[in-house]
């Protein structure tokens, strides 16, 4: 399919026909990532869902976790 690209502001447009953007999975705002491999534009939907504290927290084990660090007593009004 041929398709045509054009002005949006100061960038680039290509509108992806909807059968094309139903297969993969696009909708509007969808997050893509955008490579060239080859010459050839690559646009593929991410798939990862974002970090969250709770996935962050998952990646925690005995091996990676930072000890506690004394730094002295507390000053000022900084004890809680």
């Amino acid at each position: 399919m041929q398709r045509r690209i054009q002005k949006w502001g100061n960038s680039l447009a290509l509108r992806i026909p909807k059968s094309f953007a139903q297969e993969i999975g696009l909708d509007r705002d969808v997050p893509v990532n955008v490579s060239l491999e080859d010459g050839r534009l690559i646009v593929v939907p991410v798939t990862e869902s974002p970090l969250t504290l709770e996935r962050l927290l998952e990646q925690v084990t005995e091996d990676n976790i930072h000890r506690e660090v004394d730094i002295g007593p507390a000053v000022g009004e900084e004890q809680w």
